[in-house]
């Protein structure tokens, strides 16, 4: 007998329908595992399962007003909504899937260019290599600015030194690397 001292499934829907939260917990205790291990084995994960058990008492509570219980038990109408609740979920996460795969096949490149990255990588040296003949202001200059990304007011605060001077030097510091990596003629 449970604590609402309704015995069968039918007066417990009934009573759930009409309002009763207690009925509807003796309903769900009476049936969360078994709902949880049928959503288990069609979604394959704890987590998920656990949200498709929640769904699924959920949707329950919702459909409890026009429910006609058939039989003597309700569980075979919670799995029936168990299931629709998994095939929805899995059909979203493969969506999500398909949608996440197009959104990477369309950030990586179609090839692989070796040369390119031979050329990219032998200009990086040879920036670096310019860079580490700067005088330190210049190097701590071109290496918050330029590698670190900050603008010329935070770059002059962390610095010491003045917006118009990281400004300058910078402006130094590209035009020394522009004539260095592009040879005059060219």
């Amino acid at each position: 007998m449970s604590d609402t001292g309704i015995r069968t499934d039918a007066e417990l829907v009934a009573a759930a329908a009409a309002g009763s939260q207690a009925a509807f917990r003796a309903l769900y205790r009476a049936y969360i595992r078994p709902v949880f291990w049928v959503a288990h084995a069609l979604v394959g994960t704890r987590a998920d399962a656990e949200d498709v058990a929640q769904e699924t008492f959920l949707a329950a509570w919702r459909k409890l007003p026009g429910l006609d219980l058939a039989g003597d038990s309700l569980l075979p109408w919670l799995v029936t909504i168990c299931r629709f609740q998994a095939a929805n979920r899995v059909r979203r996460q493969q969506r999500e899937r398909a949608h996440l795969a197009a959104s990477a096949d369309e950030t990586l490149p179609a090839t692989v260019d070796v040369e390119r990255q031979v050329v990219d990588a032998l200009l990086v040296e040879q920036i670096l290599r310019e860079v580490r003949t700067l005088g330190e202001l210049d190097q701590g200059i071109f290496r918050l600015c330029a590698a670190e990304g900050y603008g010329y007011q935070a770059a002059a605060d962390r610095l010491g030194v003045s917006h118009g001077v990281v400004r300058n030097r910078l402006s130094r510091i590209r035009t020394r690397l522009r004539s260095t990596i592009e040879p005059e003629g060219t």
